[in-house]
């Protein structure tokens, strides 16, 4: 008999970087880093507090992080993605539990709305729709039915319009994103100019 173990939802840990690359890889491959919505989260660190990891006795099976961003004329918002979840662990509910976890803490935390590009099919049931984005723009091509939004205050979006832009800390300059030999990113201290 096999006995269903524990995953646990928590902060994600800053000693799992590479795990949560390799979990990406795994998930989406190399299309995500030509994804429109990865411009508003290169070289931007995620929102405080608001990174999450599913694990399984110590082992990384999912992975979501929210970013700072201005949803045009509405002003500060949270950009929700990627939401990943290890192919062996899909069907479990992992998904559904990294982002009840996320909106329960961006709310909390006194956040107005987040935003997210995605299926409308999948998102609907976490409160996500495309209602409050049909005036705000993308910083490139994107899918305008794929462009969603979750308000966590009523009428935070309302009348919004412009371009969703990051406002997220950058990542310090100590820091070097670089691939490793499986083509990973990994982070190593930047080599300074003599």
């Amino acid at each position: 008999m096999v006995t269903a173990r524990q995953i646990t939802i928590r902060h994600e840990r800053p000693h799992e970087t590479e795990a949560r690359e390799a979990l990406l890889d795994r998930a989406y491959g190399p299309v995500r880093f030509r994804k429109v919505s990865q411009r508003l989260r290169r070289s931007r660190e995620p929102a405080q507090g608001l990174s999450f990891a599913a694990s399984e006795d110590g082992r990384l099976v999912g992975t979501l992080r929210l970013w700072n961003i201005d949803a045009g004329t509405a002003g500060a918002a949270l950009l929700l993605g990627p939401l990943a979840v290890d192919p062996d662990y899909r069907g479990r509910g992992i998904a559904a539990a990294l982002m009840r976890r996320a909106l329960s803490e961006a709310a909390r935390r006194g956040h107005r709305a987040v935003l997210l590009v995605g299926d409308e099919a999948y998102y609907r049931r976490f409160g996500f729709s495309t209602a409050g984005t049909s005036l705000l723009f993308m910083p490139g091509a994107f899918d305008r039915r794929r462009l969603l939004a979750c308000e966590l205050v009523p009428g935070a979006l309302k009348g919004a319009f412009g371009l969703i832009s990051a406002t997220g800390r950058i990542v310090p300059k100590t820091k070097v994103a670089t691939h490793n030999v499986q083509g990973q990113i990994v982070h190593r201290p930047a080599r300074h100019a003599a």
